[in-house]
């Protein structure tokens, strides 16, 4: 037996810290941050260890944690290790169904809840479950149904364990916790199937975080950071791990929709995003640029070009840069670059690990070359996020950065990524012909995913081997490709690519309304709803050439041949989306079936059709 570090990481940074802060949380009431000291958050961490004890809970039971993000949640991860319990949290989005299937896979008990939404969707679902048999809710604001005879606020819970009786108890688990030990069960969102328990040690994290702390040793105490995406996330959930390692104050953000707002508040010198955070800030930048007149446009028109050739061309390849070129890039530096960087809350940004899906190279080199020290990276939950990311000022465009100490790769069939090392998941739980399936014989895991590795070090993604489809010409498509390169347009939001057993491929978009409606203006296109500007043929148009222009490098059977546009967006609620915000192929096939068919059967005039 070895304690584990996560058992007891908490309370050595109290002793360590004592009344400086550890999180920040938003006051909606009041619109102020509300600290937590580290001696708070110790605190709280031990009322909970015992609350647990208490409840019963025994050696690796799991416990669902049902959430936004909430300094609670983390309360119940460092309690529940405490006490070598397993959390298992779930997406705040989550629907019934998927709460339940969780509830009944994991044979939770005790499930946390955070807000309105989530208590409502868990009192549905108790009355289904056989085995949840407490709900504990964090926030006082939510309103119990009146059938509910059982259901007890967060408050009432820590008083359980107020007096510390278990404490006797709680040292002795947290004395015998080894680093074998369950630390999390995360549910993969299910693009393909059916959800999956990936099962995480306490020996995974150490080691991640291990090898975070060598390949990053300036991340430390003084760091400010914003955590935006799901601690459900595995990229969060490892990053906050890491934050709490080095002691960096954490922010948390609970809604999604606040976090420009967070931002420019907080100024955070580190924060983890997705690409579509940067894609954002790309075509709102476009777009400022495009409504620019006179010397204004023309400056920062080529801001944007000397800090790509400064930035891209030359630092980021480890060159000088020319003295001329150099004198230029520290004037944009003191006036465009760093005017967007306040305006954007990130002026004082150190480096931001960006990670989930495929960066548009448009995108990160514009990133690049404002300044804005970007990090690409690539994980997945089974490796407990981090498998590469780039080092400090050290990028390749398109490239997912340098593999991790920890962390072994090879190349199977079809270059599939296969992966070793501490971090690797032992497999997915109560499945045994699954994680037989995910493994080959010789004990390396099957990412899924088609790469390729450049010069002995850069990692390169190429595509989800489960996503590839083939045409009926016989020629294999990876549509999250040509979804990364249409997606770097200032003027799409979405694109979902069609194609498996069709003669051609096309695209079902989703246009980002703000820039078609400033398109609209600045053509004199006349309308009275937005709907009607998918429809206008102006717009059609050039759509069509921009499309054109992004495929002009990709082979003739790559390039889609038709598109349509439509009037909202996937989303989550409509199950076209995953918790993580990948698209479900499945479900947008479904939902748009008729328009789809059409693009193949055309039953009238073509609207978003071109030529080769």
């Amino acid at each position: 037996m070895s304690q584990t570090r996560f058992s007891v990481l908490i309370h050595q940074q109290a002793k360590k810290y004592g009344d400086r802060v550890a999180l920040k949380h938003r006051d909606y009431k009041t619109s102020t941050w509300i600290p937590t000291t580290w001696n708070q958050f110790s605190d709280a961490v031990a009322t909970v260890s015992n609350a647990l004890i208490e409840m019963g809970v025994g050696v690796q039971e799991n416990i669902g944690v049902f959430t936004q993000n909430k300094p609670e949640s983390l309360f119940m991860d460092f309690g529940a290790f405490g006490i070598r319990a397993v959390t298992v949290p779930l997406y705040a989005t989550s629907s019934e169904a998927q709460v339940h299937y969780i509830l009944e896979d994991a044979g939770i008990r005790y499930l946390f809840v955070g807000e309105q939404q989530q208590y409502d969707v868990a009192f549905r679902v108790m009355a289904l479950s056989p085995t949840l048999k407490q709900i504990v809710v964090f926030d006082r604001e939510v309103k119990f149904d009146a059938r509910d005879e059982s259901t007890i606020y967060f408050d009432d819970f820590l008083a359980m364990g107020k007096n510390r009786q278990h404490q006797a108890e709680v040292d002795k688990r947290t004395a015998e916790s080894d680093t074998e030990d369950l630390m999390n069960i995360l549910y993969t969102s299910g693009t393909t199937g059916e959800s999956k328990g990936v099962m995480l040690s306490h020996a995974g994290y150490e080691a991640v975080m291990d090898a975070h702390i060598d390949r990053f040793p300036t991340f430390n105490e003084n760091d400010v950071v914003i955590n935006f995406l799901p601690f459900t996330h595995v990229f969060e959930r490892a990053f906050s791990c890491w934050c709490l390692c080095v002691g960096a104050e954490m922010n948390i953000n609970l809604r999604p929709q606040d976090i420009q707002m967070t931002i420019k508040e907080v100024r955070p010198t580190v924060m983890c995003s997705v690409p579509r955070f940067w894609e954002k800030v790309y075509s709102g930048v476009n777009e400022v640029i495009a409504s620019a007149t006179g010397v204004k446009k023309t400056l920062m028109q080529d801001a944007i070009k000397v800090g790509r050739e400064h930035n891209v061309n030359y630092v980021c390849k480890g060159k000088t840069p020319p003295l001329w070129l150099h004198m230029k890039y520290k004037f944009y530096e003191k006036t465009i670059y760093s005017l967007l960087k306040k305006t954007l809350g990130l002026d004082r940004g150190s480096f931001f690990p960006t990670a989930g899906a495929a960066i548009p190279p448009a995108v990160q080199e514009f990133v690049l070359s404002v300044g804005i020290n970007m990090l690409a990276g690539y994980g997945l939950t089974e490796s407990i996020a981090t498998v590469s990311c780039e080092n400090l000022y050290d990028h390749e465009i398109g490239s997912v950065g340098k593999l991790m100490p920890h962390m072994q790769v090879k190349f199977g069939e079809n270059d599939e990524i296969l992966l070793k090392g501490p971090a690797i998941t032992k497999g997915y739980y109560k499945k045994e012909a699954v994680t037989k399936a995910s493994f080959t014989e010789d004990g390396w895991f099957r990412t899924g995913d088609a790469g390729k590795l450049v010069d002995g070090k850069h990692l390169y993604m190429t595509d989800r081997l489960k996503d590839l489809f083939k045409t009926s010409n016989g020629k294999y498509i990876a549509p999250q490709q040509i979804e990364t390169i249409l997606g770097g347009d200032v003027f799409i939001e979405q694109v979902a690519v069609i194609g498996n057993n069709r003669n051609y491929v096309t695209a079902i978009i989703a246009p980002n309304i703000e820039a078609i409606k400033g398109y609209a203006e600045q053509n004199g296109i006349k309308y009275e709803y937005v709907d009607e500007l998918m429809d206008n043929p102006q717009i059609c148009k050039m759509m069509e050439e921009r499309i054109a222009n992004l495929q002009k490098d990709m082979a003739p059977y790559e390039k889609i041949k038709k598109f349509r546009m439509i009037k909202r967006g996937f989303t989550i609620e409509s199950g076209e989306l995953t918790s993580t915000l990948k698209l479900r192929r499945a479900v947008i096939l479904q939902n748009y079936a008729a328009m789809i068919e059409e693009m193949y059967n055309p039953i009238k005039g073509p609207i978003g059709d071109y030529a080769k």
